[in-house]
């Protein structure tokens, strides 16, 4: 799941720009109400995709490696070393994988999904309280109708800022009720507690992670361990066109670690060996992908994975995802380990705010963020 979407790629050399305001002078701006747009047979144009990126509903599963973190979270040995193996290879092949016995309470996670009806079911005008403003990452978007004038989502989300550190333990809840009013105060709690199950959740996979790659287990947990990142809750209205748009385009995460809950409606598909394949919901296990951040974390020895989601004419598609990203003062920088004369430096030193303004003002996110960012990031510093 993205920070945002994918556009054509364009010129490396020349980060694409955001347009804001090319809509005709004459036309008002186009409005992503889902209680409207749910029942249209005719689609606004800004919905519609090109020919070569318009979604396949029947694509072959893919095979996500189903990671048993029990073991892992009792302190097994031998249970440890073998996720930390099968993280391993399921990075090397595509970024994705499932954990299970993941110590996260099973009514957390319903209630996580729950109360998004009690944000996303009200009338706009209440939900545009939370109004994301344009070059921020926080808030309520419809469709990101604001962001872009093409292959819009079809989608709302509603994106807001978490932090690891003890003097924001209530960062969630604040943000929740100061926006949205003390009515959301359970709201509030409910995200507050979920955000710290997934940083948690994160270490531990930071661990394993970092076993992986020969590091050892403290390398990433400790680089992590005062986070800023990023919770979305997304969700997808029915659509009665759903072969000409998409829920997210195709994209990589430009984050560090992606953990991913689904409901029990598909719709995630994952790019592999030339063709898309499902991920299946399962409420027991978390999605879990690595982001371009950690990808240049890893020296690039694991790849983030090309993914988008898919849209239906029947059910709402719900899904909470928490984007784990490094504090804003840290050197995103390989460890030593990972850097010899075989396998230099890939990319170079940079900081999360910096690809994240990279990607929320001057690039839509793609396959190829990191690529541009790199050479955007060089022009800059020269």
């Amino acid at each position: 799941m993205a920070i945002d979407c994918m556009t054509n790629i364009h010129s490396m050399s020349q980060p694409q720009k955001h347009h804001h305001h090319d809509h005709k002078e004459d036309e008002a701006p186009l409005v992503f109400d889902a209680s409207l747009l749910r029942h249209q047979l005719n689609l606004p144009k800004q919905f519609i995709w090109p020919d070569e990126e318009k979604p396949c509903m029947n694509v072959p599963e893919l095979v996500v490696p189903l990671i048993d973190l029990g073991g892992f979270l009792s302190g097994d040995p031998v249970a440890t070393m073998e996720a930390a193996r099968m993280v391993g290879e399921a990075c090397q092949k595509h970024g994705f994988f499932l954990v299970v016995n993941h110590g996260i309470d099973a009514s957390l996670i319903s209630h996580a999904h729950s109360y998004m009806d009690d944000f996303f079911e009200v009338p706009l005008s209440e939900k545009q309280r939370a109004q994301r403003k344009t070059g921020e990452h926080c808030g309520y978007a419809s469709s990101f109708t604001g962001r872009f004038s093409s292959k819009l989502p079809w989608k709302e989300t509603l994106s807001f800022q978490f932090s690891a550190e003890e003097k924001s333990s209530t960062i969630v809840k604040d943000y929740l009720c100061n926006t949205l009013g003390q009515e959301f105060e359970q709201f509030g709690s409910v995200y507050q507690d979920y955000c710290d199950a997934m940083s948690n959740l994160s270490l531990g996979i930071m661990e394993l992670l970092g076993m992986s790659l020969g590091v050892g287990k403290t390398c990433f947990r400790e680089f992590f361990e005062e986070n800023d990142s990023i919770m979305r809750l997304n969700y997808y209205p029915p659509c009665q066109k759903p072969d000409l748009t998409l829920g997210t385009g195709p994209h990589c995460d430009p984050t560090s670690l992606t953990i991913l809950h689904q409901d029990q409606v598909g719709g995630l598909q994952v790019f592999v060996d030339n063709e898309w394949h499902s991920i299946s919901p399962n409420f027991n296990a978390f999605v879990v992908n690595i982001g371009d951040t950690f990808m240049a974390l890893s020296n690039g020895r694991y790849k983030s994975c090309l993914h988008r989601a898919v849209v239906n004419s029947k059910t709402t598609r719900k899904s909470l995802a928490f984007f784990l990203c490094p504090k804003s003062d840290k050197v995103v920088s390989p460890p030593s380990e990972l850097v010899d004369d075989l396998t230099p430096r890939v990319y170079p030193d940079f900081t999360w705010p910096m690809l994240l303004e990279f990607t929320q003002k001057h690039y839509r996110a793609d396959m190829k963020t990191l690529e541009a960012f790199t050479t955007w990031l060089q022009q800059k510093r020269s």
